[in-house]
């Protein structure tokens, strides 16, 4: 909320309760309008509590800072001292008749004490609205004072992890000046060196003003976890370093294209810690070269705590180096335990003191332990968890390779503790978490994965239940922001000798549907060895030996592709999918049956890009598949079903031969897809857009006659009337594709139609529809070549008349005579000069001209004429005039610049944007104080959204469009305009596949919540962009949400 929104929210609510008190004393003679008032006012004090609240929410990593904090409790002060007198107020009403009576009579001699009450909350009120007056805006100067404050990084504690001795003698090391500035915590896996760590961190020496920040790197960022390839530990390392840059605030988002050069991303971080004092806990450091990386960086007064248990990192000569043993963590395991098992001292047995010696009073141990006896008071209990976690311990597997000896014995305890907990569990929780070892747990795993696991081995119903068992047994950690789960490293250690369970559990011993719904989900997340097996499992399914198989896989493939959280994810997996599923796709169309069709079809509009169809589709033009679909098709009254063949079928038109191409028209049933772009029928319209614009390509003018003799022009000029943006502005692109290949004389769309139309739609069609229509010649008839000398005069009379006297000329350019003639002339350059003309009068209107003649050879010349716009910088031109102070010309620049995305060379233009940095440029005007500049600036970052690529919205993201978005949405009032027009954009995108924009909807619409959380205009956004997604979402969600049961 901002500074003035949160003061005039106050103040009008203080001001309401002083007319209250007013209305308060008229009631306090009538005693049963009274307690109405008072409710009212109790009311009115807890609005003013919950935005106290707010505002300390929103600063509270700024809560550091004295003066801050104090101007805060300014508006606390005044909540404090009116709750005692609305408790008395309450009191003087609630008594009853007979006693207010008596009352009112007693008043009559000594005064009226709610009265009174009421004249101390008054003079309460008056004196906070007074101080708002003369402090002029409180709030105001509590932001400007948090905005000249640094926010100071925090690292949370950890819950039931008591500070010890150990915690005070790091933090005095910390303290010391000129100090060394590492720190080494090592000590066994488990121990509770990141715990320690944490502490030390959480409660910070004063010297770290910037705070402090956590960076987690462990096995996964090691040399033995990529097998001693270079390459891909640098990868690794360099990915993580990215991450705490912007954990920092260095950067605002992931920057993929920078995380691949480990030393560039090192030259990043020295610059992005010069002159600041953080506390940086480097946590579970496998490596010697990752402490020896920050502690390098110079010009900074930062401090390195790191954690590890790997000997040669604790070789590291400058550093101080702290061990922490048995002796360390005795002195804290009892209230671990206490803590974990949720008993009393006094409730505990006496025998908890050998548990603990059993377990070695490591903290993990115990917390395993603690959590399986839980609540649990009976010694015999206590003394069978003892006897069976030394059974356990030796039995349980022995470390794996890369564990030391050293740890050996405190592995194999651990291990122990895990056996006695995990067959102390119910046989639900402790398949799933044997299961669990198929995953990958090097990054968190998402929710709906482990829902994919879980439905080989029980009910939907019961997943909750057996997960939360899991996450109260310290056996799985649950990261509520994003719905994923982690695990810690010992339990992952341990997990790893269950592999082939887990492994047998769910690829081999299951039902063959379970395999062929849970492999594809193992594909993406599972281990390296696991994921080996999925695809054998895959490749199984799709092998046509049961059609039931194939179609379950299918469908799972589609469902595991959506939960990609960014483009690259979705890509890496998209990909790995194709190779799979493509040299197959002939044979599970042409030979399957109509489920297995449809599931075919469903998969590869989800998987395949115009280069996969160009490559695998035309193996089926020597099948029977064109009937076949068209069987289906007529057959069929699933829109999913239909839209999802006519693609198969528009594709293979495409790009196979014409001989297919001729058949698919002859046996496509148009009146399908005429039926489908009803106006009722919208979340289809995406599909059926791509589909006769693959036909329109294919077919050229014989598919654009069939389509006009089913009428389906006019449901395209229906929808221009009556449609959605999307779909106006998809209707606008085939019209124009339909006109171009001949079709305008047969078309519906006529003059006083094209009247009616939005100046979009108008701008683009009305050439096609008033080709027959002349302007008026000028009085004087000149050739082009004495219009292109006044044109180069410097007389703007001259050069205004020769701008009117060249649009009759420039309507005719489809003419190739008249193209070549403009072409070939200085015409194009001229223009673009006078876009800077600023050296005579009326260079306003020149301008304007000037940008206009431009937009109407965008027009009608398309490519060849944006080609030489951008060999004379007429992009750049434009947006700089996008960026003036005056209206009209902002107006024309943007209008021409609209024009010319959207004409056939639009990509050429959208090239040179990403190119020559100017959509760095239009980003930064977003935040321009200009409205109109602001304006302008979004509307063609929407436009550019919409006929850009992915390379382009990853830029975006990057440049934190999203995120600049939401800011002009919080200043306007919070519509929800732009980021539904943002959206809309992707949902127009014609250069992404249908599930790359779903992804990138998703990032957007994560990226919103994040950046309005806790600000009034939250709940109105939301609305907004959470109508869009419904409106879109029915048919687009079909194909995905279908789920093995």
């Amino acid at each position: 909320m901002d500074a003035l929104q949160v003061i005039s929210s106050v103040t009008q609510i203080v001001s309401s309760m002083v007319s209250a008190i007013g209305a308060m004393e008229q009631a306090s003679r009538d005693l049963d309008e009274a307690p109405k008032r008072i409710r009212g006012l109790e009311e009115f004090v807890y609005e003013l509590e919950t935005l106290a609240r707010r505002i300390k929410q929103k600063h509270t990593h700024k809560l550091h800072n004295p003066q801050l904090d104090r101007q805060i409790q300014s508006l606390n002060s005044l909540i404090d001292r009116l709750h005692p007198n609305i408790v008395k107020a309450r009191t003087a009403v609630s008594r009853s008749k007979a006693k207010n009576f008596t009352k009112i009579i007693w008043n009559s001699m000594i005064g009226d004490p709610l009265g009174k009450i009421l004249n101390s909350m008054r003079h309460d009120l008056n004196w906070w609205l007074e101080s708002q007056i003369l402090t002029e805006n409180v709030e105001n100067m509590i932001e400007n004072r948090a905005k000249a404050i640094p926010i100071r990084l925090k690292v949370g504690s950890e819950h039931g992890y008591p500070i010890s001795s150990k915690c005070a003698y790091v933090r005095s090391l910390l303290e010391q000046n000129g100090h060394r500035r590492v720190v080494l915590v090592v000590g066994l896996s488990g121990i509770g060196k990141s715990c320690l760590a944490r502490q030390v961190a959480s409660d910070l020496p004063s010297k770290f003003v910037d705070g402090a920040v956590e960076i987690g790197f462990g096995q996964y960022c090691s040399r033995v976890a990529c097998h001693g390839d270079k390459d891909e530990y640098q990868r690794r390392l360099a990915r993580k370093l990215c991450k705490f840059l912007v954990q920092i605030g260095f950067w605002k988002k992931m920057k993929d294209e920078n995380c691949r050069d480990l030393e560039y991303v090192s030259c990043l971080l020295q610059e992005a810690l010069y002159g600041k004092r953080i506390l940086i806990l480097l946590d579970d450091v496998w490596e010697q070269d990752i402490v020896e990386r920050f502690a390098k960086l110079y010009d900074n007064d930062c401090m390195y705590l790191v954690t590890t248990r790997n000997e040669s990192v604790y070789e590291i000569a400058e550093a101080e180096k702290i061990e922490l043993g048995k002796d360390d963590i005795q002195e804290i395991s009892k209230s671990v335990l206490l803590y974990h098992t949720l008993l009393r001292v006094d409730e505990l047995p006496e025998v908890a003191g050998k548990l603990l010696e059993r377990c070695g009073h490591h903290p993990l141990t115990v917390a395993v332990m603690g959590k399986a006896l839980r609540k649990e008071t009976r010694s015999e209990k206590w003394e069978k968890a003892i006897a069976n976690l030394s059974t356990y311990a030796e039995c349980a597997p022995g470390p794996i390779s890369y564990v030391n000896e050293k740890e050996a014995e405190n592995t194999v305890t651990i291990f122990g503790s895990l056996e006695f907990s995990l067959n102390a569990m119910s046989m639900d929780s402790k398949r799933l978490f044997v299961a669990l070892a198929s995953l990958s747990w090097a990054e968190p795993i998402p929710e709906i994965c482990l829902e994919a696991v879980w439905s080989v081995l029980g009910p939907d119903i019961l997943f909750s239940l057996t997960v939360c068992k899991l996450i109260e047994s310290s056996l799985l950690i649950k990261i509520e922001v994003d719905s994923s789960y982690q695990i810690h490293d010992m339990v992952s250690l341990y997990l790893d000798s269950k592999t082939n369970d887990s492994v047998k559990m769910l690829l081999t011993d299951s039902g063959s549907e379970k395999k062929a719904f849970v492999s594809p989900w193992l594909f993406i997340f599972g281990k390296d060895t696991v994921k080996i097996v999925a695809e054998q499992t895959i490749e199984h399914s799709l092998g046509l030996f049961n059609e039931k198989q194939a179609v379950i896989t299918l469908e799972a493939i589609t469902q595991a592709l959506e939960v990609s959280t960014s483009i690259s994810e979705f890509e890496a997996s998209r990909v790995s999918f194709c190779k799979i599923l493509g040299p197959k796709i002939s044979r599970l169309i042409s030979s399957g049956s109509q489920d297995l069709v449809v599931a075919s079809a469903i998969a590869i509009t989800n998987i395949f890009t115009k280069i996969d169809y160009s490559d695998y589709l035309p193996s089926l033009e020597k099948t029977e598949t064109v009937h076949k679909c068209a069987d289906i098709l007529d057959s069929c009254e699933d829109p999913l079903i239909q839209t999802s063949i006519l693609t198969v079928l528009a594709n293979l038109a495409e790009f196979g031969s014409q001989r297919t191409a001729d058949e698919v028209l002859q046996r496509l049933p148009m009146s399908q897809l005429a039926t489908l772009l009803s106006p009722l029928s919208e979340e289809w319209h995406e599909s059926v857009f791509t589909t006769l614009m693959s036909l329109t390509r294919a077919g050229k003018s014989k598919a654009v006659e069939k389509m006009f003799s089913f009428e389906i022009d006019k449901s395209l000029i229906k929808l221009l009337e009556t449609g959605s943006d999307v779909a106006q502005n998809n209707a606008i692109v085939l019209l124009k594709a339909f006109y171009e290949l001949g079709g305008a004389g047969s078309s519906s769309l006529r003059p006083g139609t094209l009247n009616l139309l939005p100046w979009q739609a108008r701008l683009r069609l009305e050439k096609f529809v008033l080709s027959d229509q002349t302007s008026l010649a000028s009085p004087k008839p000149q050739t082009f070549e004495d219009l292109i000398q006044n044109l180069l005069s410097s007389e703007s009379k001259r050069i205004s008349e020769a701008m009117q006297d060249l649009i009759p000329i420039i309507e005719k350019v489809e003419d190739s005579r008249t193209r070549d003639m403009i072409l070939d002339s200085p015409l194009i350059k001229r223009l673009s000069e006078l876009l800077q003309y600023g050296q005579i009068m009326q260079k306003d209107q020149i301008k304007s001209e000037s940008a206009f003649l431009l937009m109407k050879l965008a027009c009608s010349g398309g490519e060849p004429f944006i080609m030489k716009f951008l060999e004379h910088g007429v992009v750049i031109e434009l947006v700089k005039m996008m960026q003036c102070t005056i209206t009209e010309l902002q107006d024309s620049a943007y209008t021409t610049l609209h024009n010319m995305l959207f004409s056939s060379g639009g990509g050429l233009v959208v090239n040179q944007i990403l190119q020559a940095s100017v959509l760095e440029r239009l980003v930064h005007s977003m935040e321009s104080k200009s409205p109109k500049t602001r304006e302008v600036s979004v509307h063609c970052i929407l436009d550019i959204v919409e006929v850009g690529n992915k390379t382009c919205m990853e830029r975006m993201f990057g440049l934190q469009v999203v995120e600049k978005l939401v800011k002009i949405e919080k200043g306007a009032g919070g519509s929800g305009e732009y980021v539904v027009g943002l959206l809309k954009g992707i949902s127009k995108c014609k250069n992404l596949t249908p599930t790359e924009r779903k992804v990138m909807k998703q990032q957007v619409i994560r990226k919103v919540r994040g950046a309005l959380k806790n600000h009034k205009s939250q709940a109105q956004i939301l609305a907004a962009v959470d109508a869009f997604m419904s409106e879109g979402s029915r048919g687009a969600g079909s194909s995905g949400n279908r789920k093995k049961t």
